[in-house]
Parts: C-alpha cells; sequence; structure tokens
C-alpha cells in the first residue's frame, strides 16, 4: 500500500517536465508512473495543472545561531524556508557564535538545532584552524567556508594564500568542496559616503577577477572542489569559462538578487540592498543571465544574510552587508526567469539538484525518482503577489524585495511525504533532519 500519489500534468522529473503520478511510501519516491496502480493509495491527490518540484536545497545560508540569535535562528529560518518550497538548507559556518572551525562549535550548533526543514553544515577554514579539519569532516560537515577579505565579523578573519595552501590538501583528500567569497580587497576609498554608486566603486570588479584568478590557480595545483560563492562580476566570466574548459573542479553559484535587481534602479541610503560584493548594472547582470542559461554558472542560492535593524543603520560604511531573501528564494528568481523564457525544468536544476551535487545529497534528495526521498514543493507560477515585509517569517522584516510584485507561490512542502506546510499553515511539529556527512 501506498502512503500517497500525486497526480499532476507538470510533474518536473529527470527526464523533464510531464504529467505523471509520483508514488510515496515510508518517506520515499516508490515510483513515478503514468497512471494510479490498482493496488492500493491511501491517499490520491490530484494537483492538475500546479507544478510539482524536488524541494529546494539552498546552500548558502547564514542562520547565526547559537551566540546571534537575535539576528535569526533555526526557527525563524526554517520556517520562512518552508514557505519558499526549500526542504534542505546548508548552514555557513558564520555568523553564529562560536563560529564553525571547531568540532565544539559545530556540536553546539547541531544541539540548538531546531529544524523545520532538513539542514546541513559547512565548516570554516580560518588562519591556524588546519588541524581542525579533519576532525569536522569526522562530525559530517559537508565541506567548508573561507573568506578572501573581511567576513564583516572579527571571529572569522580572511584566509591568504598560504593559509588555503595548508588547507586544500586537507579538504581534496576527502573530496570535499572549498567555498570561497572570492574579492581580494583593497582599502576603501574616503569618499564612501552617501549613494550606491558609490559603494559600488568602493568594491570593483576586479576584486572578484583577482580573487577568482587564485582559487583557480590552486584548484589545478591541488585538484580540489571549489565553489566560488555569490558570484556578481560578469568580467570573471573568461577565465572561469577557461578553467571549466581544461576540466578543473570548479563551480559557481549567483543569488537572487544579482539576477532581480540593477546598480541603476537601488535608491541612494537603502541598506536593504546593500551586500557583498555589490549588485552590479543592468548590462552586468544580463551577462550573468547568459552565463547561467548555458551552463557556466551551476546554481543560484540567497546567501540570506540578516541582521537587527539597527545594524542596517549608518550609511554604507558601518551598515550590516547582507540581504534577507530566504522565504522569496523561489519567487525572486521565478520573477526574473519567467521575463526570459527559462522553462520550468531549468529553475529546477539551479534550485534542487545542482545545489545537491555540491552539497553531496544528490544520491537521495534534489530529483523526482524512484528511491529519492519524497521533499517535494507544489507551486503555482502563475500566482503573483506583493511582498509585505511584516508577513514574511523572517526574524527581521527587513528586504529589498519589499512591495515588489512577485510570481509563484509556494502551496505546499513536503518532507519525506509528510505535508508540513499548506498555504501559509505549519501543518506539523519540526519535521527537519541534520544532514550529517557520515
Amino acid at each position: 500500500m501506498f502512503d500517497l500519489a500525486i497526480k499532476g500534468n507538470r510533474i518536473i522529473t529527470p527526464d523533464g517536465m510531464q504529467p505523471a503520478v509520483v508514488l510515496i511510501k515510508d518517506g520515499l519516491i516508490a515510483d513515478v508512473v503514468t497512471v494510479i496502480p490498482g493496488e492500493a493509495v491511501k491517499k490520491i491527490l490530484d494537483i492538475h495543472d500546479y507544478v510539482l518540484m524536488p524541494g529546494i536545497t539552498d546552500p548558502h545560508v547564514h542562520i547565526n545561531e547559537p551566540g546571534r540569535t537575535e539576528w535569526e535562528g533555526f526557527t525563524t529560518a526554517t520556517r520562512a524556508a518552508l514557505a519558499s518550497g526549500i526542504t534542505t538548507l546548508v548552514d555557513m559556518p558564520l555568523n553564529a557564535h562560536p563560529v564553525t572551525t571547531t568540532v565544539a562549535a559545530l556540536e553546539a550548533k547541531i544541539r540548538s538545532a531546531n529544524l523545520f526543514t532538513n539542514c546541513g553544515y559547512w565548516g570554516g577554514v580560518v588562519p591556524g584552524n588546519v588541524a581542525e579539519l579533519e576532525p569536522l569532516i569526522e562530525k559530517g560537515v559537508l565541506g567548508f567556508k573561507a573568506f578572501l577579505t573581511h567576513s564583516g565579523i572579527d571571529d572569522f578573519p580572511n584566509v591568504t594564500e598560504d593559509d588555503l595552501r595548508k588547507a586544500m590538501p586537507v579538504i581534496a583528500k576527502h573530496g570535499l568542496p572549498l567555498l570561497v567569497h572570492c574579492e581580494l580587497s583593497t582599502p576603501m576609498p574616503a569618499s564612501l559616503v552617501g549613494t550606491y554608486s558609490a559603494y559600488l566603486d568602493s568594491r570593483p570588479a576586479v576584486w572578484e577577477e583577482n580573487a577568482i584568478s587564485l582559487m583557480i590557480r590552486l584548484c589545478g595545483e591541488f585538484n580540489c572542489r571549489v565553489h566560488i560563492v555569490h558570484l556578481s562580476a560578469a568580467s570573471a566570466l573568461p577565465q572561469i569559462v577557461k578553467a571549466k574548459a581544461e576540466g578543473l573542479p570548479l563551480t559557481v553559484e549567483t543569488a537572487q538578487h544579482y539576477l532581480y535587481f540593477n546598480a541603476e534602479d537601488i535608491p541612494d541610503g537603502n541598506m536593504a540592498f546593500k551586500c557583498a560584493p555589490p549588485i552590479r548594472e543592468r548590462e552586468n547582470n544580463e551577462l550573468l543571465w547568459l552565463a547561467l542559461k548555458s551552463g557556466i554558472i551551476d546554481l543560484v542560492a540567497t546567501d540570506h544574510s540578516p541582521s537587527p535593524s539597527h545594524l542596517k543603520e549608518g550609511g554604507y560604511p558601518a551598515s550590516w552587508g547582507g540581504i534577507s531573501s530566504l522565504q522569496l528564494a523561489l519567487p525572486a528568481l521565478w520573477t526574473a526567469a519567467r521575463q526570459r523564457q527559462v522553462p520550468l525544468t531549468q529553475l529546477a536544476q539551479w534550485l534542487c539538484s545542482a545545489p545537491t551535487l555540491l552539497a553531496g545529497t544528490h544520491t537521495y534528495k534534489g530529483k523526482i525518482a524512484k528511491g529519492y526521498d519524497a521533499d517535494l514543493v507544489i507551486w503555482n507560477p502563475d500566482q503573483s503577489f506583493t511582498v509585505i515585509p511584516e508577513q514574511l517569517q523572517h526574524k527581521h522584516p527587513i528586504t529589498p524585495y519589499a512591495h515588489e510584485t512577485l510570481y509563484g507561490v509556494a502551496l505546499q512542502t513536503y518532507l519525506k511525504g509528510v505535508k508540513v506546510y499548506d498555504e501559509g499553515l505549519y501543518t506539523a511539529t519540526p519535521q527537519g533532519e541534520n544532514i550529517l556527512r557520515l
């Protein structure tokens, strides 16, 4: 007997979008068939023309718990994720306190994790912690994150090339990815006041170009998987194309805000838009779209980096640089994608299947296929809504998408076949699991 059969006209499978029936039993996808079988099914759900997609994996989220729980926290972050069809998050090693650069810090984070979604964890690479890398691997981190410029908090300092030369052989030995914030910074100009244009000039594209050049060189030298997070500078794309053509184990993500917003439209003084690297000009961002559609950029992740409102004060030099968008991951990307005639299947690749390859969960998550976890989202790509910040599940209602009209509404979200979100209602106690590489 099957627990659930979901029947619909737009089921996104590895073979494309098609009419199908997804059979679920004991938390797994038992089969994908064309008609409801004769044997017993406890419940049949006909979603007609709504889309059934694998649950989204967002591999770039700052949950900030423990230690800076007033910034976000597992409960609010994972509830917000469900409302966007996200079923798995991978939490960054900052901005929690302590940062996840030791086993003790990882254990403290896991103890604090009240999960409405599944959640995995990246470890951190900082100067002097190379001896902690293998113990963190043994405890189940999915990979590591490093910064090449100041991270924004002093307890997660940036690494140098010398630090990377010590860490990358260890990471490569275990086949794990090294995620890198790629900006090699120079001193910011004193004129950094007032305007968004001045802020943009203070973090030029050449910072990204130089950092990515360094990481490509080290990737080839150590044969270490390198993942460039939140690419914003299209001028770095030619060297990425060359590295991939040479077969280097290099992957790249960009973020929704680089694909949705353009620098020309950002109002001066609105710190909800401040992030690093910055949102660049329209011409640059259209090149990001071309790279994403052609496969040069592998996936899209939010880089959800929230903070209390008082940290978004003080102008461009002093305010926190991070964008809150976790609950809007699906509609923000889809709204921009539908304007460019992107098929739903490609959207699912960027949000569902490619992130699981990065996280190492691709053998059991990210596909509607036999034997995979029944982590699923039912959504309406044709329904629009206006973003009301106070209605978001994020701990703080600060978002550059405020009052934007977006398309794509997550109607129901399932974890292992259990409906956990239903049109604004949370229908189960926290069901999420820790995703550990053991």
